[in-house]
C-alpha cells in the first residue's frame, strides 16, 4: 500500500516541495521508519503521529511502515511534516481518500490528542508552493492569516486531525481562509515612542533625522544617561512608515525564525532589535548546520541597534563589515550555501572611555590615556568607515531636563524624512528604481547624483588630508552631504551641506574621542 502526500520545508527564507512517500507491508510486527535525511524532530514525530492518529479514532497499522521524505539528499528539520506523514499513512491504509491529495500540500504539528499546532515559515512555504503551482494549502488555524498573505493559494485552516480527514473526503466543508492585506496591515502597526520624550540633544536629533532620511549607519557618542538607548529606540519612528511588500520581506524572515507572535499575521512595524554585547558571530550574522537568519537579518527593513559597541567581542563586529556593504548575508557549510537579506540601518551607541566621563564637564575620568586609547581601538578603522555619521552625545543639562517638553515630535520628523526620501525615489527613478536611499549609491552615483561645487571640494580636500579619510569616508562624506541637502530641499549641494557632513566624521580621528 502506497500514498504520496505533497509538504514543503524551509530552506533560507525559500521554501521547496517535499513528496512525503508512504509504504506499508506486512512483516510481522509493527515498525516505523523515516527516511530522507531527518533531524530529530521528525524522528521523533513518529510517536506524536501514532498517537494523534490513535486518539482521534483512527486505525494506526500494525505493519512495517516507512516514509520517504523526497527529495532524499537535503536534510529536513522541524515538526511541520507531522501532519502530512500522518495523512500519508490514512491514505495508504484507505481512510483517506485518494482523490482528496490531489493539488493540495499540508504543514503542521500534531498533539498527542491530534489538535493541529502551528509551525514555523507558513508565510514562505505558501510563496513558495503558490510558484510551484500547488494551489491548496491546509495549514493549523494559528498559521492561517499569515499564509493567506500570498495571493493565488487557497488557505484551509484545520484544528485537528479529524477535521483534517474529514476535509479530505469531502465529509466536512472548510471555507477558504483570506485576508484583507491592507486592513490587516493597518491593524498589525504597533505604537512607538516619540521624539518629544527627550529632552535636549537637539544637535543629535538632527543627526538622527539625516541619518533616517538617507538611510546611514550612526554612532552616538557620550556618557553613561546622556539619551543615547532613548533617541536609538525612537529611530525606527522616524523612518517611512514600511511598505506592504517590505513588511512580507521582513516577515519571511522573522516566521523562518519562529519570531512570529501568537495571532500575529504580519510585522507592519520597522524592526528594533538590540543584541547584548555577549552575542556570538553566529547570533549576530547567522549560523547553524542548517544556517539560521541572525540578528543583521531579523533588523531587515529596521534598525539593528547595538549599546555599548566596544564591549561587543572584536571578530562579532569584523563579520558585519560585509552585510553593511551588501545588504545580504551569505552563510556557507559544507553541504548548503544560503543568504538572507539584510538591509539595515546601523545605530550604535559606546562611551567616551572605560569610566564613560572622558567628555563629561561635570564628572572626572579616572582613565589613563593609554586605557582610552585600547578602549577605543576595539572598533576597527574599516569598521568606523562604514558608519556614516558619529554623533557626540553631551550630558543632558539642568535646563533642558526640567524644560516643558519639545515640540519635536516624532510625527513632525517623520514628515521631513519622507518629504526627503520621496525626492531620492524621483532622482533614482529612471537610472536606478531598486534604490530607495542616498545611503545604497556606489561610486558612479556618487558622482552623478552628488557633484560638488569647487569650494566644497577643496574644503574636502583639506578634511581627508588633514584627518586621514579613507577613499571610503570620503564618499561617505558626500552621500550625507547630498541627504542633508535633500532635506533642505536643495537641488545642488552647497558648502554649507558639505560642512555639516564633514562634522559627524570628526571622530574618525580618535584623538576628539578625549580632546
Amino acid at each position: 500500500m502506497f500514498s504520496d502526500v505533497t509538504t514543503a520545508a524551509v530552506l533560507g527564507v525559500d521554501s521547496y516541495q517535499v513528496r512525503a512517500e508512504c509504504h506499508i507491508e506486512d512483516s510481522g510486527k509493527e515498525i516505523f521508519i523515516i527516511v530522507g535525511l531527518p533531524d530529530n524532530a521528525i524522528k521523533e514525530s513518529k510517536e506524536r503521529i501514532s498517537a494523534a492518529i490513535k486518539n482521534s479514532g483512527y486505525a494506526m497499522p500494525e505493519r512495517k511502515v516507512t516514509i520517504n521524505l523526497a527529495p532524499a539528499d537535503i536534510r529536513k528539520e522541524g515538526s511541520s511534516f507531522d501532519l502530512p506523514m500522518a495523512i500519508g499513512i490514512l491514505a495508504a491504509t484507505g481512510q483517506v481518500a485518494m482523490e482528496g491529495l490531489r493539488e493540495v500540500a499540508l504543514i503542521g504539528e500534531l498533539a498527542l490528542d491530534g489538535h493541529v499546532r502551528p509551525v514555523k515559515g507558513s508565510l514562505p512555504i505558501a510563496g513558495g508552493l503558490r510558484r510551484e503551482g500547488i494551489p491548496k494549502l491546509i495549514v493549523p488555524e494559528a498559521n492561517a492569516r499569515e499564509a493567506a498573505l500570498i495571493p493565488d493559494i487557497e488557505v484551509y485552516p484545520v484544528g485537528t486531525l479529524r477535521d483534517c480527514v474529514d476535509f479530505l473526503n469531502g465529509h466536512e466543508k472548510i471555507p477558504r481562509f483570506t485576508v484583507d492585506h491592507n486592513r490587516l496591515f493597518e491593524e498589525s502597526r504597533e505604537p512607538v515612542g516619540d521624539f518629544s520624550d527627550v529632552r535636549g540633544q537637539q544637535s543629535v536629533k538632527r543627526a538622527l533625522e539625516v541619518a533616517a532620511a538617507g538611510g546611514h549607519n550612526v554612532l552616538m557618542i557620550g556618557p553613561p544617561g546622556s539619551g543615547k538607548t532613548m533617541l536609538a529606540k525612537r529611530l525606527p519612528g522616524i523612518l517611512p512608515d514600511i511598505s506592504l511588500n517590505e513588511a512580507l520581506e521582513t516577515t519571511r524572515v522573522h516566521s523562518v525564525a519562529g519570531l512570529m507572535k501568537p495571532g500575529q499575521a504580519i510585522v507592519a512595524n520597522r524592526p528594533f532589535r538590540s543584541p547584548h554585547h555577549t552575542v556570538s558571530d553566529a547570533g549576530l550574522i547567522g549560523g547553524g548546520m542548517i544556517p539560521r537568519p541572525g540578528e543583521v537579518s531579523l533588523a531587515h527593513h529596521g534598525v539593528l541597534f547595538l549599546d555599548e559597541l566596544p564591549e561587543f567581542h572584536k571578530n562579532v563586529l569584523e563579520v558585519m563589515r560585509q552585510p553593511l556593504e551588501d545588504g545580504v548575508v551569505t552563510l556557507s557549510r559544507a553541504a548548503i550555501t544560503l543568504s538572507y537579506p539584510a538591509q539595515f540601518m546601523l545605530v550604535a551607541a559606546m562611551n567616551p572611555c572605560p569610566c564613560g566621563f572622558a567628555t563629561d564637564p561635570e564628572r572626572e575620568c579616572k582613565c589613563t590615556p593609554e586605557q582610552i586609547r585600547r578602549y577605543v581601538s576595539r572598533i576597527s578603522g574599516p569598521l568606523l568607515d562604514r558608519i556614516d555619521l558619529h554623533v557626540e552625545v553631551p550630558r543632558v543639562s539642568w535646563k533642558d531636563l526640567s524644560a516643558p517638553t519639545s515640540g519635536d515630535s516624532t510625527h513632525e520628523s517623520r514628515k521631513k524624512v519622507q518629504i526627503s526620501r520621496r525626492r531620492q525615489g524621483e532622482r533614482f527613478e529612471k537610472s536606478r528604481p531598486d534604490l530607495f536611499c542616498n545611503a545604497q549609491m556606489n561610486t558612479k552615483e556618487i558622482e552623478q547624483f552628488a557633484p560638488l561645487d569647487g569650494h566644497s571640494l577643496e574644503l574636502l580636500r583639506q578634511v581627508v588630508e588633514r584627518m586621514g579619510l579613507s577613499a571610503r569616508a570620503y564618499h561617505r562624506i558626500r552621500k550625507v552631504a547630498r541627504t542633508i541637502a535633500d532635506l533642505e530641499g536643495a537641488e545642488q549641494i552647497e558648502l554649507a551641506h558639505v560642512t555639516e557632513a564633514v562634522q559627524y566624521r570628526s571622530l574618525d580621528r580618535l584623538g576628539e574621542l578625549v580632546s
